[in-house]
């Protein structure tokens, strides 16, 4: 199927705190980003993003055994993707929250969803609303030259924080 770059493609994903229903909205999300075109890497990527997005609103907005709704819009025009992931819990706001420490337990659950958010999206925007929250995320699809020099190849022009 051929995909118009300069028209908007448009998903929206209606569920509710369910753990068990972060997978299927994962790989919808997934598949919306391969089919424009972002490569396996930044697919991956905007799924875990995804993922702890929503597991930080299940156990955050709502807590964990609440029933809640989250409404996921996802918009892909002119190779940017927007996820826009609004909930209607208690709106605990992440940018009021201490930064993460300089050095994290991998082995401990929790405290890397926010960090792996800021990292692998280009934008991201916690909007408190007064009923929740909107969170937005942004991720541009990779431009690669077909062609790469070997100074090319070796440079990043990724201007996500490492």
């Amino acid at each position: 199927m051929a995909l118009d770059s300069d028209q908007e493609h448009k998903l929206t994903i209606n569920l509710s705190t369910d753990p068990t229903l972060l997978g299927s909205a994962r790989t919808a999300i997934e598949k919306l980003a391969a089919t424009h075109k972002f490569d396996a890497q930044s697919c991956e990527e905007i799924g875990l993003v995804v993922n702890e997005a929503l597991a930080n609103v299940i156990r955050h907005a709502y807590g964990v055994g609440t029933d809640g709704p989250i409404q996921i819009d996802v918009i892909v025009l002119d190779g940017e993707l927007t996820i826009k992931m609004r909930d209607w819990g208690k709106g605990v706001n992440p940018d009021k929250l201490p930064p993460s420490p300089a050095s994290i337990d991998p082995l401990k659950p929790g405290g890397l969803g926010l960090m792996c958010m800021r990292r692998m999206m280009d934008s991201v925007v916690f909007e408190p609303q007064p009923d929740g929250m909107l969170l937005t995320m942004k991720r541009k699809r990779a431009v690669r030259d077909a062609t790469p020099t070997v100074a090319a190849a070796s440079s990043s022009a990724d201007t996500r924080k490492k």
